[in-house]
C-alpha cells in the first residue's frame, strides 16, 4: 500500500509523462514504427536512457534545494540564465505551434468540428480548432494553475495507459498487417539522419524542458504542505519516465504493426493525419475500438498541449523573476513591526507580479504559436507546403541540438557544493551521465556534418 506521505509526493512524474507523451510518441514514434518498422528501437532506447540522468538531475535539484534549477542557473551565473532563457526563447513558439496543431488535429477526427463548420458557413473553418484549443488551455490555466492541472493529467494520464495497452495487446494478437521484421540498425540505404535527430530530439521530450520538473516539484510541495524525501520525489519522477520510455516502444509496434510494408502513407495535413492514426488502429483492432483510441489520442495531447503552455509560462515567469530580482539586506534601523509590515507588502507584490507574469507569458505564447501557423500554411488542408510533419521535423531537430548544452549545466548543479554530500548523484549515474553527454554532443555534430 502506497504512504500518505508518498501520495502527497506524486504528480509532477505524472505531469511530466503526460508532456513526453504526445508529439513524441503519437507522430514521431509512430512514424518510426510505420517506416522503419523495429530500425529505430535502438535510438529511442538510447535517448531514453543518455537523457534520463539530467532529467532526472533536476527533480533531484529542486528536492535538495526547494527551489527550482532555474534558480540554480542564476547561482552559476546570470550568464547561465540567460543561455536558458535564449534557448527557452527560441523553442517555446515553434513547440507551443506544433503541440497545438497537432492537439487540434486530433479534436478535429474526435468532434468533426472542421465539417460542422463548412456546412454553417464558416470562413477558414480549419482554424476553428487549433484555436479552440489555444482558448480552452489558456482559460483552464488562468483559472486553475497548478491545482487544477495536476488533477486534469492524472485522469488524462489513467485514460491513456489503459487504452495504449489494451491497443498493444490487440495488436500483437492479430498480428503485424504487413511484413515487418524484428530488426536493428539494418538500413537498405543510408542511416535516415534526416528523421533519426527529430526522432530522438523528443524522446522522451526535449532536454531543456527538464526544468519544468523542478518547477512542478516545487509548486506540489507548495500545494501540499511536505516536503518529501529524496527518494519520494524520485520515486515520483522514475514512475513517469519510466512509463513515457514503455508507452514510447508500444507506439512504435503499433506504427511496425499495423502500417509498415502496407503501403499506406501518412498525410501531411494534420487533421488527415490525426484520421490515419486513428483509422491505423481501428482497421485492425475492429470499428469498435474508435471510442478508446479517438478520445485517448485527443486525450494524449489535450494534457501535452496544458502541461506544455503551464510549463513554458511557470519557466518564463521565473527566469523573468530572477533576472529582474534586486534583492538587498534588510535596512537595519527598520522597526521589527516596519519589517514584517515591509515583507508581507514585498511578499504580496511579488504573487501579483509573478501572476502577471505567467499570464502574459501564457497570452503571447498562444498569440505567436498561432501565428506560426498561419504563416507556415500547416493548417490548411489545401496548402502546397511540405506539411505539419515538416515542422515538427524542424522543432524536434532544433530541441536535440541545444540538449548537450541543458545536459552539462545540469549536470555541474547536483555536484556536492551545490546540493551537499546527501544528494549527490551515485557514481553509475555520474558515469552515465558523461555518457550521455558525449552521446548527445556526437549526434548533434553528427547532424550536422550530414
Amino acid at each position: 500500500m502506497i504512504n500518505k506521505s508518498l501520495l502527497k509526493t506524486l504528480g509532477p512524474g505524472i505531469l511530466f509523462a503526460s508532456t513526453c507523451i504526445g508529439v513524441s510518441h503519437l507522430v514521431q514514434s509512430t512514424r518510426a514504427g510505420a517506416i522503419y518498422g523495429f530500425d529505430l528501437v535502438w535510438a529511442i532506447a538510447l535517448a531514453n536512457l543518455f537523457k534520463y540522468p539530467f532529467f532526472e538531475f533536476a527533480s533531484r535539484y529542486a528536492n535538495a534545494t526547494g527551489t527550482s534549477i532555474i534558480d540554480g542557473y542564476k547561482k552559476l551565473g546570470k550568464g547561465i540564465l540567460w543561455l536558458y532563457f535564449v534557448i527557452t526563447v527560441a523553442t517555446m513558439f515553434f513547440v507551443c505551434a506544433v503541440v497545438t496543431v497537432v492537439t487540434g488535429g486530433f479534436m478535429d477526427n474526435l468532434f468533426l468540428i472542421t465539417p460542422k463548420m463548412e456546412n454553417i458557413g464558416v470562413p477558414y473553418p480549419y482554424l476553428v480548432s487549433p484555436i479552440l484549443i489555444l482558448f480552452v488551455c489558456v482559460g483552464i490555466l488562468f483559472a486553475g494553475k497548478y491545482k487544477l492541472l495536476d488533477s486534469m493529467i492524472k485522469v488524462i494520464g489513467a485514460i491513456l495507459l489503459v487504452s495504449t495497452m489494451l491497443a498493444f495487446v490487440l495488436a500483437l494478437l492479430n498480428g503485424a498487417k504487413g511484413d515487418v521484421e524484428f530488426r536493428i540498425f539494418n538500413f537498405d540505404d543510408a542511416l535516415p539522419v534526416a528523421f533519426l535527430i527529430p526522432l530522438m530530439g523528443w524522446m522522451p521530450t526535449a532536454l531543456d524542458l527538464s526544468s519544468w520538473n523542478s518547477l512542478w516539484t516545487v509548486a506540489r510541495i507548495k500545494q501540499t504542505g511536505y516536503h518529501p524525501k529524496l527518494k519520494e520525489t524520485l520515486f515520483d519522477f522514475n514512475f513517469g519516465y519510466l512509463s513515457s520510455a514503455i508507452l514510447a516502444l508500444f507506439f512504435v509496434t503499433l506504427g511496425a504493426y499495423l502500417m509498415y510494408g502496407t503501403g499506406d502513407t501518412l498525410p501531411k495535413s494534420p487533421g488527415l493525419f490525426a484520421a490515419s492514426i486513428v483509422d491505423m488502429y481501428t482497421s485492425a483492432l475492429g470499428g469498435w475500438s474508435y471510442w478508446i483510441i479517438a478520445p485517448a489520442a485527443f486525450s494524449i495531447m489535450f494534457g501535452t498541449a496544458i502541461a506544455v503552455f503551464d510549463g513554458y509560462s511557470r519557466s518564463v515567469a521565473r527566469v523573468m523573476a530572477l533576472l529582474n530580482s534586486s534583492e538587498s539586506p534588510e535596512n537595519s534601523s527598520d522597526t521589527i513591526l516596519d519589517n514584517k509590515i515591509n515583507s508581507n507588502q514585498s511578499s504580496t507584490i511579488k504573487i501579483e507580479s509573478k501572476k502577471i507574469q505567467y499570464n502574459a507569458t501564457l497570452v503571447v505564447l498562444a498569440g505567436v504559436s498561432f501565428g506560426i501557423l498561419l504563416y507556415t500554411d500547416v493548417l490548411n488542408p489545401y496548402t502546397k507546403s511540405k506539411g505539419f510533419k515538416s515542422l515538427v521535423d524542424f522543432t524536434t531537430a532544433f530541441s536535440f541540438i541545444v540538449a548537450p548544452v541543458i545536459a552539462i549545466i545540469n549536470f555541474i548543479l547536483v555536484q556536492k557544493k551545490h546540493v551537499g554530500k546527501e544528494f549527490e548523484p551515485p557514481l553509475w549515474k555520474k558515469i552515465l551521465s558523461y555518457a550521455g553527454i558525449l552521446f548527445l554532443t556526437a549526434f548533434s555534430v553528427f547532424y550536422f556534418l550530414n
